[in-house]
């Protein structure tokens, strides 16, 4: 059965298989090395395992309890974040943390320990896993949480399902008011405005900033600030009513010459002097403010058959408005642009894994039309700089990272490998050398 990454730059044939509960057992007369597959949305090879066995957790989506009094949440890894919504949203509850897509799983969430626009207070989603159970394939079933085979836990959070498979998960959701969120978008000139406004956000639950990869040099890191808050109980009438949200989808691949640099440039100039309600906040329903992208299916096709690559870094603390500026500066001088550029700091807050990517500083991540050996030359570029500042990349957006660069952005990993169960890989992991 053939699986593609979601930036279509790998298509690989597997041998799938998809447990019908999570009392069931893994295959024990396969030769093959497996990994778990959730939906999908990993943009490189991290969720592939070519011409292995891939275990399927579709059919792992049942709930198994919700206190609504506690918010807290125990479902099977299957579950995707999109039906936890919908399940507890209309009961006054919500996602603690969240990426930009709720077409992930449980499973998925605590593989990649990702993260959301609320990073500087709430730090990555594990913070908010109570425990999970980890079957290995030797039929072992473990109980891990901060207080139960912790090392295990560490290992499985950010462990892009090397460690066996999760198959159910406990998560502590949080209270709100309303499906909707009090939303301020404030446009800025250049990238010093970006860290002045972040540092002067702290009254803010959520804060990112799409930047203008391709502005002109006297403006370099210009873009649009976007914070928001729930909105509090005493400031309005309770309403948990889910909306139905317009979708488009994407019937076909566009043709690979849509996406130029004039095309970009053009795009990104238009959006940057769109209306904003510039300093005002307005109610913005959850699913606009969290999953814009979400409303287009098969979204990625944008990009054409030859697919594409997210680049996602993360730099530290030090020199971090420096370091930003001079990635944005190499992304100027390629001539390759993005329309997708997201801007944001982490807090303090220390991941709980082992190779958890989240860490304090910046992170800074853009998609590219794949352009072949140019796009991989500036890529490496890139690398450079990061790596040099001692920052890290993420294996969850990655298609092409270096055993190197893997092992510089991940130095616990000698410490990662002993919980690696030995009938467990995946493409990734393999081109990285193991």
């Amino acid at each position: 059965m053939k699986h593609n990454s979601w930036g279509d730059i790998f298509q690989y044939q597997h041998q799938v298989f998809r447990p019908k509960s999570r009392f069931d057992n893994l295959p024990s007369q396969n030769s093959l090395l497996s990994l778990p597959f959730g939906l999908g949305r990993s943009y490189g090879d991290s969720c592939l395992n070519q011409d292995q066995l891939l275990i399927d957790t579709c059919q792992l989506d049942r709930f198994i309890s919700f206190d609504e009094e506690t918010g807290i949440l125990r479902a099977e890894a299957g579950v995707s974040l999109e039906n936890i919504l919908n399940l507890i949203v209309p009961k006054g509850w919500f996602l603690p943390v969240t990426p930009g897509t709720k077409y992930v799983t449980l499973g998925g969430a605590i593989a990649n320990d990702v993260h959301g626009k609320n990073h500087h207070l709430a730090g990555n989603f594990s913070h908010h896993v109570r425990e999970f159970e980890v079957l290995k394939s030797s039929g072992e079933r473990f109980l891990c949480s901060p207080s139960s085979h912790q090392e295990l836990f560490s290992a499985t959070i950010g462990g892009l399902g090397l460690t066996g498979l999760i198959t159910w998960v406990e998560i502590q959701t949080i209270k709100i008011s309303s499906t909707y969120i009090e939303q301020e978008l404030i446009r800025f000139n250049r990238l010093r405005d970006f860290f002045e406004l972040s540092h002067s956000s702290s009254a803010y639950t959520y804060t990112v900033a799409w930047i203008d990869a391709l502005a002109p040099k006297h403006q370099l890191g210009r873009g649009i600030f976007i914070r928001g808050n729930h909105p509090k109980a005493s400031e309005m009438k309770e309403d948990f009513v889910l909306k139905k949200e317009r979708t488009l989808a994407i019937p076909f691949y566009a043709p690979n010459f849509t996406l130029n640099h004039a095309t970009l440039k053009l795009f990104n100039a238009v959006y940057f002097h769109k209306p904003t309600h510039q300093g005002k906040v307005h109610r913005t329903y959850f699913d606009s403010f969290f999953y814009p992208l979400d409303s287009i299916g098969n979204w990625n096709r944008i990009y054409g058959k030859r697919g594409f690559f997210q680049y996602q870094c993360v730099v530290p603390r030090d020199d971090e408005e420096k370091v930003v500026e001079m990635l944005l500066a190499k992304i100027k001088e390629s001539g390759q642009g993005s329309f997708l550029a997201v801007l944001k700091i982490f807090g303090d807050k220390p991941s709980l894994g082992m190779l958890s990517f989240p860490r304090p500083g910046v992170t800074l991540a853009l998609d590219f039309a794949n352009l072949g050996s140019s796009t991989l030359t500036l890529f490496s570029g890139l690398d450079s700089i990061v790596l040099s500042a001692g920052g890290a990349l993420y294996p969850a957006k990655d298609a092409r990272m270096s055993p190197e660069a893997f092992k510089q952005s991940y130095p616990d990993i000698s410490k990662f490998l002993p919980f690696v169960d030995p009938k467990f890989s995946s493409s990734f992991f393999r081109r990285m050398g193991y």
